[in-house]
C-alpha cells in the first residue's frame, strides 16, 4: 500500500510505453511470451567433470540457476513484478522448484521449495545453499510451511477457495504479511523445473497469475542436433530450456540484455566461480543474504569429548 509492500518497492520513472503494458494485460497469462534455448550440454558437463574431480560436485540445475542470480545482479530490471498494475522492484532475489520427497521413487511426494540468493554469490555458494534445502525437506519427518499449510486447509471443506481468495485481496493492495510471502513460492524470482530428473522433454511452462513470479525455466532431456564444426557436420548434445516471461515487466531491451549476459554465463560457468566485481540495485532495494555455514569436521578430539 502506498508503494510499499513486504516484497518490493515501487519503482518509479517507468517508461510509459511500458507503463501503459499492465493496463492493456492485466493479467499474466496474457502478457506471456515463450522464448527457447538450447544451452551447450558438453561443455556443462566437461565443467562439472572438471569440478568433479576438484572435489567439487555440481549439478546442471545449480548452472542454470547459479547464471540467473549473477544475470540479476547486473540487471536488476528483470526481477521486477507487476500487482495491481504496479510496478515494483522485489526486496529479494529467489528461486522456487518442486522436488521429489524421494529422487529414487517417481511416486514420491512432492514439496516446493523457494530459496533466497544474495547478489554476491558464487555457484559454490549458490549449490550450497540449494543443498541445504533440499537435504531438510528431503527428510520424511520435515514439513516445511506450505505442505503444512496445504494439510489444513484441505482439512476443511470450502477453506482452501475463501483462504486463496483471502490471500489474493491481501496481495493486491500490498497487505500480506511479510512471513507468509516469504514462504510461498509463487512470490518469488523465477520458477524453474527440471523435467530431466524425470525422463520428461523441456515445456515452455505457464506464468502463475497467483504471486508475482514473472519467469519460468523449464530444463528438458538432452537433445542432438548436428551442427557443422570446423567444416565438418557432427550430432551435438545440447539442454533444451524453455522460458516463459511476462514482457510487461520492462522493456524488450532489457530482456535482451538479461538474456545475452545469462547464455554467455552458461558457456562461460568458470566465470561464476568469484564474485560479481560490482552489483546493481534498483534504488532503496538493495538486500543481503548472510552465507550458508559449512558445518566443521569434527576433530579426533572432539569426537572423544562428545
Amino acid at each position: 500500500m502506498f508503494g510499499f509492500r513486504p516484497d518490493g518497492r515501487r519503482v518509479k520513472g517507468i517508461d510509459p510505453t511500458v507503463r501503459i503494458t499492465p493496463y492493456i494485460m492485466p493479467m499474466r497469462c496474457d502478457a506471456q511470451v515463450f522464448l527457447q534455448h538450447k544451452a551447450d550440454f558438453e561443455l556443462m558437463s566437461r565443467y562439472i567433470a572438471k569440478k568433479g574431480m576438484e572435489g567439487e560436485k555440481l549439478t546442471y540445475m545449480q548452472i542454470i540457476i547459479a547464471a540467473f542470480v549473477r544475470t540479476v545482479s547486473q540487471h536488476p530490471e528483470i526481477n521486477r513484478f507487476i500487482m495491481n498494475k504496479q510496478f515494483f522492484s522485489r526486496k529479494n532475489c529467489t528461486v522456487s522448484f518442486t522436488m521429489l520427497k524421494d529422487p529414487t521413487s517417481r511416486d514420491s511426494e512432492e514439496t516446493a521449495v523457494k530459496i533466497k540468493f544474495d547478489l554476491t554469490d558464487t555457484i559454490f555458494d549458490v549449490r550450497d545453499r540449494m543443498m541445504e534445502q533440499i537435504e531438510k525437506n528431503r527428510i520424511p519427518a520435515n514439513k516445511n510451511f506450505l505442505d503444512k499449510l496445504l494439510a489444513f486447509l484441505f482439512a476443511v471443506p470450502g477453506l482452501p477457495t475463501a483462504i486463496v481468495m483471502l490471500v489474493r485481496l491481501l496481495d493486491r493492495y500490498g497487505l500480506c504479511p511479510g512471513a507468509l510471502l516469504d514462504e510461498l513460492p509463487f512470490h518469488t524470482s523465477m520458477y524453474i523445473t527440471n523435467n530431466a530428473s524425470i525422463g520428461l522433454h523441456h515445456v515452455n511452462h505457464h506464468i502463475y497469475n497467483f504471486g508475482s513470479t514473472s519467469l519460468f525455466f523449464g530444463m528438458g532431456t538432452q537433445e542432438r542436433i548436428a551442427v557443422v564444426e570446423k567444416g565438418e557436420t557432427r550430432m551435438k548434445r545440447f539442454l533444451p530450456i524453455g522460458i516463459t516471461a511476462d514482457e510487461r515487466v520492462c522493456s524488450g531491451a532489457n530482456y535482451a540484455k538479461f538474456f545475452s549476459t545469462m547464455k554467455y554465463l552458461l558457456d562461460h560457468p568458470e566465470e561464476l566461480e568469484v564474485p560479481p566485481e560490482s552489483v546493481r540495485f534498483d534504488p532503496k532495494c538493495e538486500y543481503h543474504v548472510p552465507k550458508v555455514k559449512k558445518a566443521e569436521p569434527m576433530t579426533e578430539g572432539k569426537e572423544k569429548s562428545a
